[in-house]
């Protein structure tokens, strides 16, 4: 059992802390802090810190290390290789109280086909991300040519077991050579997709930057668009009635943020900086308007592909939807409740709520005034068993 001063259940904070009663990989009841302790039962007591479900990243690309252009590197690996640093990125994850990911950028399948191990964080993947031919993420090996190579590349991803199908609409900036403000697919493109993934069972998200991009996305009825940053060649401009639609369709949207703040942004991120005046302040303001709006924001670093974005940010990301107005109750969700919705893992984690996956994580400090605190990694519960305690002391057994 463990039992901490300080609760989120998910969706809301609990006055008074919490007793989280475990057995086997499940949770069993969830009770107040003060509650009368079961005769005999071990208890992990953490009278300072804050319990709550394990944190789930919703877009991170394990086959990246976190070097520079770590993408267009992998693309050199032997599968050996490429599996250590799978290993390297889901322990790393972990470590950071990351329980569940979705992977959105994988290389040929090597994280689909591959079986996570006792320590490794539960993960669920798109396969390598649909692209045009040269275009953003190619050397991940997704990419096509023509709407019956669309068609087939959603067959193959279902056939390897991806929970759902990421589509590149739009260039991207950690590509040499794409144009991050150019279209790579078109509406009847996109549409193509999203039936053939539909008709499947398959959600598809989409890679989208400029405005256009989200545009195309909102008009081919795609269920989930990361980044939207409704870029253009002055800065940020998202039209009122994109948000409208984005909020009256229930779009969920993942703006992709969290860095190391010790570091700064990578050199793309600048020179996208430089070309189009897009600031962070015009972001946080952007993200605001669409929680405001009732847009569902999820939590996701795209952890792995840059040495500011290593794998184990998503506290950052939870900051910065604090930081661009959300209430620190609605920030956790995202990473949490939220993100399990998204993934399609509402009944089964995202809660402190009994029948649920035992993916917990307590930090150090009260979250609800200090999302940092999210930092602060006292011990990880990986269904239903310690694999971090004490950040880094041996776990409980």
């Amino acid at each position: 059992m463990v039992r901490a001063a300080h609760a989120f259940d998910g969706q809301r904070f609990l006055p008074g802390g919490a007793q989280v009663h475990v057995d086997g990989d499940r949770i069993v009841t969830v009770r107040p802090w003060d509650a009368p302790l079961p005769d005999g039962q071990r208890v992990v007591d953490r009278p300072f810190a804050t319990v709550l479900p394990g944190l789930i990243d919703t877009h991170v690309h394990l086959v990246g290390g976190g070097e520079p252009d770590a993408l267009t590197l992998d693309a050199g690996r032997s599968a050996a290789e490429r599996e250590q640093v799978i290993r390297r990125s889901l322990l790393a994850q972990v470590r950071a109280g990351v329980t569940t990911v979705r992977d959105l950028g994988d290389n040929r399948f090597a994280v689909l086909d591959r079986t996570v191990r006792e320590d490794e964080s539960s993960v669920l993947g798109a396969g390598p991300p649909i692209t045009s031919a040269n275009g953003h993420c190619a050397a991940l090996g997704g990419e096509v040519s023509g709407r019956n190579e669309l068609r087939a590349a959603v067959a193959m991803r279902h056939d390897h077991g991806a929970q759902i199908v990421k589509l590149v609409v739009s260039g991207g900036a950690m590509t040499a050579g794409s144009d991050l403000l150019r279209l790579q697919f078109d509406v009847a493109d996109v549409r193509v997709v999203v039936d053939e993934a539909h008709r499947r069972g398959l959600p598809v998200t989409a890679h989208a930057h400029p405005v256009s991009a989200v545009e195309v996305c909102l008009a081919a009825g795609v269920d989930a668009i990361e980044h939207c940053t409704c870029l253009t060649t002055t800065g940020i401009d998202t039209p009122n009635a994109v948000i409208a639609g984005l909020a009256a369709r229930q779009i969920q949207v993942c703006p992709t943020f969290g860095r190391l703040p010790t570091l700064p942004p990578s050199p793309q991120a600048i020179e996208v900086m430089r070309r189009t005046g897009m600031t962070l302040q015009a972001r946080f303001a952007q993200v605001g308007r669409l929680h405001s709006a009732g847009v569902p924001l999820l939590a996701g670093s795209d952890g792995g592909i840059h040495p500011a974005k290593p794998h184990g940010v998503l506290a950052y990301a939870v900051d910065e939807l604090v930081k661009s107005g959300l209430p620190a109750d609605a920030a956790v969700a995202a990473a949490t409740s939220g993100a399990a919705a998204a993934c399609g893992l509402a009944g089964t984690t995202g809660r402190l709520r009994p029948g649920m996956v035992a993916d917990l994580v307590i930090v150090d400090g009260d979250v609800r005034r200090d999302v940092l605190a999210l930092t602060r990694i006292r011990d990880v519960v990986l269904r239903g068993r310690f694999v971090v305690s004490d950040a880094g002391s041996p776990a409980p057994n």
